[in-house]
């Protein structure tokens, strides 16, 4: 834990500005993922990354506070060029949203030093990449497996409406997974508290395992003899929920090498040919974060996902190739 006491110098300075000063080698969007986990305070209570700081005011971070200062910095290295097109669903001045490969890391880390979203997402941006000292972040994450529409950051004031979006969850998320049997029930609920990834190994002797509320909503698009097509919406966003969940009722994402049923990933790799873990970000609606319209950004299927669902006897839902824009609501 990181524990500061604001001094007369230091007042008057946005909270968000002071940790990222603070914290000057974390990468920028999970400082603000540390600020939508309430893992910031001031006084203590939640941080918010607008609010002014005070002469006195004690700023509180939680985490092991010799990684957070010693972390990679998210700039060390030039950007290696892209293994293949980045796929632009939607830009404007504020935001870029992409259709991210399954395989590709949206931050550095676990050993994985380049290819990373961040990368190349500012490669494809290159000068537009940093305004005012802003780097151009992922504004949230999806797993490196997944594959699907993961939205951007363009300048600081986005970011920070990006958090609070996130924060509050008024952003929809609908996901589409192939998973193991037939599932007979047209739509379910699963409300299923799951451990927090997160959690040091010093918190879980003080404290226990901490679970955590989580809600995930599934409908059944098609059935085959041995899998079953679903769309996920979630209700939080906890750490492989979806993959967690889907596992816990008996029913594991095809493709899931950490969750998943590893005697059927081969069988569904032999028969259907599947390579990858079927897990997709196929559609997110939410407010602009400077116009504040509603927006619907939608990623169709990649064909070798086509593919594995017409050898599974299912067909490919429709969806739209274009993301669609609609004013507010």
């Amino acid at each position: 834990m990181i524990e500061r006491t604001i001094s007369e110098d230091g007042a008057g300075q946005r909270l968000d500005k002071y940790v990222r000063k603070l914290l000057r080698d974390v990468p920028l969007s999970h400082v603000y993922k540390m600020f939508r986990t309430k893992k910031v305070r001031v006084n203590g209570s939640r941080g918010k990354p607008e609010q002014l700081l005070q002469a006195g005011d004690v700023v509180v971070i939680r985490g092991d506070e010799e990684q957070l200062l010693t972390a990679r910095p998210e700039s060390e290295g030039a950007p290696r060029p892209s293994r293949q097109p980045l796929k632009v669903l939607f830009e404007d001045e504020a935001m870029l949203a992409i259709d991210k490969p399954s395989g590709m890391a949206v931050h550095p880390g676990s050993g994985i030093e380049s290819g990373t979203v961040v990368d190349e997402v500012r490669a494809y941006l290159g000068p537009r990449a940093v305004r005012n000292e802003f780097a151009a972040s992922p504004a949230h994450r999806i797993d490196r497996d997944t594959s699907g529409v993961l939205l951007v950051a363009k300048t600081r004031r986005a970011m920070v409406r990006f958090t609070e979006i996130f924060t509050e969850g008024s952003a929809h998320k609908s996901y589409l997974a192939l998973v193991k049997g037939k599932i007979e029930k047209d739509r379910g609920t699963i409300d299923l508290p799951l451990s927090e990834h997160e959690q040091t190994l010093k918190s879980k002797q003080q404290r226990g395992i901490n679970m955590q509320e989580a809600v995930t909503h599934y409908r059944v698009l098609g059935r085959g003899a041995l899998v079953t097509l679903v769309e996920c919406t979630i209700e939080t966003g906890r750490t492989h929920q979806i993959r967690r969940h889907m596992a816990a009722i008996g029913h594991p994402v095809a493709g899931d090498r950490k969750h998943g049923d590893f005697p059927f990933n081969r069988e569904l790799k032999a028969k259907l040919g599947l390579k990858r873990m079927f897990l997709h970000a196929q559609r997110i609606t939410f407010h602009h974060p400077i116009k504040g319209e509603r927006v619907t950004l939608e990623a169709p299927l990649t064909p070798e996902l086509t593919e594995v669902l017409r050898r599974a006897g299912i067909d490919a839902p429709s969806s739209n190739d274009r993301p669609t824009r609609s004013s507010r609501a």
